[in-house]
């Protein structure tokens, strides 16, 4: 279909249409609080369609995903009594009706019904704007730099020339990564201020082709938008839980849960980090002190240290490293060496996991890609300074993952390769990927002591063997996944990713080599993954990094 109007927003007005309890004995005897049949006149009952309910006034929804006949059903136990707002996720579909439902103690019936949309623009994700557009897969492959800050329907529903493009490129990279159309942070000009998110070689060939792709001298893109298959089979038996923060501009990009169970996250944007009570749905947050009034405000990596007494937090432009006491939530500052500084110091990774065996948490300067140690007995930083193997090639890290023995490693978001390198003797050894450009960025150590890690730019996740020097590589199903991070459960039968591309989330079943893929109730910019296990019950956490909220993903197989 052409898009005369790619911004025309949905005229349907919103009718309340209330469909109350039914305390029939089948409900009660199902223990379902709300169910139904999800159908459109154009294709009857819709598998893979995923149904929300919001109670008035709550911070929390839940949603489910119909099955193969289009049903639905919320387990007795996730909505209580109350009247709940209603709503929908299937590319290519508005929500006709009811947006709304009365529940009551003995449950409800609600059948939705769906129309086609006439915005399918306003539904696409990342990925599938890739997916519809024209154009080779290098050049497209740059764009998905720019998906930190903004949605690619930014970009593709513009209407700049060439020259504009190139502009736009400049000026792009004077702002910092925790920087969203609402909320920007400009950089201080420095030698290595410029962070533009086009590679400079690439800057003519990627304006030409934007150029000719986005809105330029038209009111209608020429190209059909195209959409991703909705989620069917195992990828429908899931029950996914959002909490939204309580600070609309709240960037939580790491995510993590402790032992009680208190989920912890970082704000990328601001001088705060958070801690959610799923139980309650409370979110708290805790100040973090300003170290560098000037610089960009906010937070990379959050860590529990071994033990979970304290929480560690990487803060980026601020260049220096905070710790949490996890109870008292009192905050003591490890800020970088003076002689350290700079315009564009920044410490993105901090890794305690392992301190306990030689009392060193590890940190870095994202600016000089220098490895920094900090001895938490002192307080004082050691500079190990770049990554070196025997031969002089240098790794520039980004993720920086320890293994059992608080060796760390040194994953190449700009490259091919990951890194060793020996906590005692210092010794480096660079591993070469056999997927090309892969980009590794970060990941997690297993039981094992193997190393799982996300493959941004391969699309795939990645495991190295120690024992052996040997990668694996499994590619992800979906194109333009975009994995940041993976992580895996404690046996390491189950590994997790999630895109920042395609708003899914993807689990691994290790022994088999086979994917299934989670389509997440909203557009959600994934950056860390983090699994939660209660017994046999293994749960996925993730931050919506542009959408203020933390989502819990529930599989039930």
């Amino acid at each position: 279909m052409r898009l005369k109007h790619l911004l025309l927003l949905s005229s349907a007005s919103a009718f309340g249409l209330l469909i109350h309890a039914l305390p029939t004995d089948a409900l009660a005897q199902s223990a379902v609080a709300l169910t139904g049949q999800v159908t459109s006149a154009e294709e009857g009952p819709m598998e893979g369609v995923l149904v929300s309910a919001k109670k008035q006034g709550s911070t929390v929804a839940v949603t489910v995903v119909t099955d193969a006949k289009g049903q639905y059903g919320f387990p007795a136990d996730r909505l209580d009594a109350g009247h709940y707002a209603i709503a929908v996720r299937a590319a290519g579909y508005d929500l006709s009706g009811p947006r709304e439902v009365d529940i009551a103690a003995g449950g409800a019936k609600a059948d939705i019904k769906l129309i086609k949309t006439k915005n399918l623009a306003n539904q696409l994700s990342n990925a599938e704007w890739l997916i519809s557009a024209p154009g080779p897969d290098n050049l497209k492959a740059n764009l998905t730099n720019c998906v930190s800050c903004h949605t690619l329907q930014r970009v593709f529903a513009s209407a700049h020339d060439a020259d504009e493009f190139k502009q736009i490129f400049r000026r792009m990279g004077t702002y910092a990564p925790g920087s969203t159309p609402v909320h920007p942070q400009k950089l201080l000009p420095g030698p290595r201020g410029d962070r533009s998110p086009m590679p400079p070689s690439q800057f003519e060939a990627t304006s030409a082709w934007l150029a000719s792709v986005d809105l330029n001298a038209s009111e209608a893109l020429s190209y059909e938008l195209q959409t991703l298959p909705r989620p069917k089979g195992a990828s429908t038996r899931v029950i996914y839980t959002e909490y939204d923060l309580p600070r609309k501009e709240a960037q939580p990009h790491d995510v993590i849960v402790d032992r009680d169970g208190m989920v912890w996250y970082s704000d990328f944007s601001n001088q705060f980090a958070g801690v959610l009570d799923p139980k309650t749905g409370k979110a708290t947050d805790i100040p973090i002190p300003v170290l560098k009034p000037e610089q960009p405000k906010g937070s990379l990596e959050i860590e529990l240290e071994a033990g979970e007494k304290n929480v560690w937090l990487a803060l980026m432009y601020q260049a220096g490293v905070a710790r949490i006491d996890r109870i008292t939530h009192e905050v003591t500052m490890y800020p970088y060496p003076k002689e350290w500084q700079s315009t564009s110091a920044q410490a993105s990774m901090v890794s305690p996991q392992h301190a306990d065996v030689d009392g060193k948490v590890w940190s870095n300067n994202q600016d000089t890609h220098y490895v920094y140690r900090l001895d938490v007995k002192t307080g004082q930083y050691e500079n190990l300074g770049p990554s070196k193997d025997p031969r002089g090639k240098q790794i520039s890290a980004y993720g920086m993952p320890t293994d059992l023995e608080n060796n760390v490693y040194q994953l190449e978001f700009g490259g091919t390769s990951i890194g060793l390198r020996d906590a005692k003797t210092g010794a480096v050894t660079i591993y070469d990927t056999p997927i090309k450009n892969s980009r590794p960025r970060r990941g997690r150590v297993d039981g094992q002591n193997r190393l799982w890690f996300a493959e941004y730019g391969g699309n795939a996740i990645g495991l190295f063997d120690p024992k052996t020097a040997a990668i694996k590589e499994y590619p992800l199903p979906t194109k333009w996944g975009a994995p940041y991070d993976v992580v895996p459960n404690r046996d390491a039968s189950q590994v997790w990713t999630g895109s920042m591309l395609n708003d899914r989330v993807a689990r691994l079943d290790a022994r088999s080599g086979q994917f299934t893929e989670y389509l997440l109730p909203r557009p959600t910019n994934i950056r860390r993954v983090f699994v939660q296990e209660e017994g046999q019950k293994t749960m996925l956490w993730v931050g919506s990094n542009h959408g203020a909220s933390i989502v819990k993903v529930e599989p039930l197989d």
